[in-house]
C-alpha cells in the first residue's frame, strides 16, 4: 500500500479540532496542548476564546507578559470586532499598548470589578494573582503555559472552574531569582512550569499536540524538532521549495558574504572564527555579527514564500539578533549603530521568545568560552535561539565547541521525581554544532 502524502494542513485541522472538542465539550477540568516553536499557538487560543465566547461561557485569559495580552487582545478584535473584551491592566503610568485604545469593543481597567459581564477579560498572571471573585469564570485559557511558574497557577487557581492550556515545552523554563535545588522532584515545586506540576497532580488530563510548524521551514523542522522535541516530533508546514531567499548585489567573497549564500541556499550558516578564549563581549565576534547583518541589508535581500508570489525585500525589522546575554546584546547594538543600522532586533533569547523574524543571527552561547556552565547548555536557550526565522539562521561561534563540549560532559545531578520530556542541554548542542558545521565557513577578520 502506497503511504499517503503528509497534509500539513490536515493534521493540524484534526488536532485543532480535537483540543476544541476537549475543550469545549470534555469532562475534565483541565487540557493540556505541547505546540512546537511557530505551530499558531496564539491562533488556537484566539480560535478557542472566540467559540467559547460564542457558546456563552464567560472567559478568562492568562498571559505571561503584558505584551503577550496587548497582542491576544489585538488579534481578538482583528477577527471579532464586536466581540466585548476587557484588559485588565495594572496601575503604572504606561499599562497597556495604546494601540487598544482605538477598539471600541476593548474596555480597559486597573480593576476586575469594572469588566464584569464582558465576554472574554485578559490580563497577566501577575495582576489576576491579586484579583478576587465571588463567582468563579467558568473557563480559562493559559497562554505560554510553560513559561508559567506553578505558585503563579495557585494564585490564580480560585478563579476559573476549567481551563486551556497552551505553550512550548521546549522554551526557556520560567524564570526564577532564587534556585530551585530544593524542591527539585517534589510534586509542588512552585519554581517548576505550570504545567508540570498541573499534571504531576493530574496525569489524567487530556493532552494534546499541534503538529506543525508553520514558521519553521523545511530546512530547520528536522533538526529542531530531532535536537529539542525527539519525544514530540514536529514538521514543517512548508516543503523545500515553498520558500528562496535570494540578493541582488552578489557576494564580495568576504567571510560574511559566504555564509549569508550558504543559509540562503541551505537555512543555516556558521560563521567560524578562529579558536580562542575571549571575554564574554568578543569585540571579533560582536563585529562579526554587526558585519553579517551590515551585508544582509547591503545586498537587497528578497524573500519569496507561500504567503505571497512576489518577492518580500528583507528589511531591518525583518532581522533579529540573538545573544545569551544582555551586554552581549548591548555590545551588538553598539557595533550595529557604528555600521549605521539602527533598527534590528537585538536581544536575549528570553526576550525574543514567541517571536518572528525572516532571517536571525545568532551569537553562539558557547563562543570563545573556557567553560561549558548548566546556564549556557541550557536547552531551552538554544532552542529559542534556533527557532525564530522563517528562512535562514546564521550562527557567528569561534571554533572548538565540540572539544570544549568534549571537556565538560553533562554533570547535572539526577534529580528523583524529575520527569526528563527531552535531551539535555549538552546532548542539544552537541546535535546542532554537528548539523552547523555542514554549513561552515572559516573567517579570519
Amino acid at each position: 500500500m502506497t503511504a499517503q502524502p503528509f497534509d500539513p494542513g490536515a493534521a493540524a485541522s484534526r488536532a485543532t479540532e480535537a483540543i476544541l472538542h476537549d475543550t469545549l465539550h470534555g469532562t475534565h477540568r483541565g487540557v493540556v496542548v505541547d505546540s512546537p516553536p511557530g505551530a499558531g499557538k496564539s491562533t488556537l487560543v484566539v480560535r478557542a476564546a472566540l467559540e467559547l465566547a460564542d457558546a456563552g461561557r464567560p472567559l478568562m485569559v492568562v498571559a505571561q507578559t503584558n505584551a503577550q495580552v496587548d497582542d491576544l487582545v489585538l488579534r481578538l478584535s482583528e477577527k471579532s470586532p464586536d466581540l466585548p473584551v476587557g484588559r485588565l491592566h495594572s496601575s503604572d503610568s504606561d499599562p497597556y499598548d495604546k494601540a487598544l485604545d482605538d477598539l471600541p469593543n476593548v474596555r480597559k481597567s486597573s480593576k476586575a470589578s469594572d469588566l464584569g459581564g464582558l465576554a472574554v477579560v485578559i490580563s497577566t498572571a501577575a495582576k489576576w494573582g491579586h484579583v478576587k471573585v465571588d463567582e468563579p469564570w467558568r473557563h480559562a485559557i493559559v497562554d505560554e503555559a510553560y513559561q508559567m511558574r506553578s505558585d503563579a497557577l495557585l494564585a490564580v487557581a480560585g478563579l476559573f472552574e476549567r481551563a486551556l492550556f497552551v505553550g512550548d515545552p521546549g522554551q526557556l523554563d520560567p524564570f526564577s531569582i532564587v534556585g530551585g535545588e530544593q524542591w527539585a522532584g517534589l510534586s509542588y515545586d512552585p519554581s517548576g512550569s505550570a504545567v508540570t506540576t498541573l499534571l504531576a497532580h493530574n496525569p489524567e488530563l487530556p493532552q494534546h499536540r499541534l503538529p506543525v510548524s508553520w514558521r519553521l521551514p523545511a530546512s530547520a523542522a528536522p533538526l529542531v524538532s530531532d535536537a529539542f522535541y525527539p519525544y514530540a516530533p514536529f514538521r514543517s508546514g512548508t516543503g523545500h521549495d515553498d520558500r528562496r531567499l535570494a540578493f541582488a548585489v552578489p557576494s564580495d567573497g568576504s567571510g560574511p558574504d559566504q555564509v549569508i549564500d550558504e543559509a540562503a541556499v541551505s537555512g543555516w550558516g556558521l560563521l567560524e572564527l578562529p579558536a580562542r578564549y575571549t571575554p564574554r563581549t568578543d569585540p571579533e565576534a560582536v563585529r562579526a555579527v554587526a558585519t553579517v547583518v551590515r551585508r544582509l541589508l547591503d545586498r537587497g535581500g528578497a524573500a519569496t514564500s507561500e504567503r505571497s508570489p512576489d518577492p518580500t525585500p528583507l528589511t531591518a525589522d525583518r532581522i533579529a539578533v540573538g545573544t545569551a546575554h544582555r551586554d552581549q546584546a548591548a555590545a551588538v547594538r553598539a557595533a550595529l549603530a557604528e555600521l549605521g543600522v539602527t533598527d534590528v532586533t537585538v536581544d536575549t533569547a528570553n526576550r525574543l521568545q514567541g517571536r518572528e523574524y525572516d532571517v536571525t543571527v545568532v551569537l553562539h552561547p558557547l563562543s570563545g568560552r573556557p567553560d561549558a556552565t548548566a546556564f549556557h547548555l541550557e536547552t531551552g536557550r538554544l532552542c529559542v535561539l534556533a527557532s525564530r526565522h522563517r528562512h535562514a539562521c546564521i550562527m557567528v561561534c569561534r571554533a572548538g565547541v565540540p572539544d570544549l563540549l568534549d571537556a565538560y560532559p553533562s554533570t547535572e545531578p539526577v534529580q528523583l521525581g524529575t520527569v526528563v520530556k527531552f535531551p539535555d542541554g549538552w546532548e542539544a548542542m552537541m546535535t546542532t554544532y554537528d548539523h552547523l558545521s555542514n554549513h561552515r565557513v572559516t573567517w579570519r577578520p
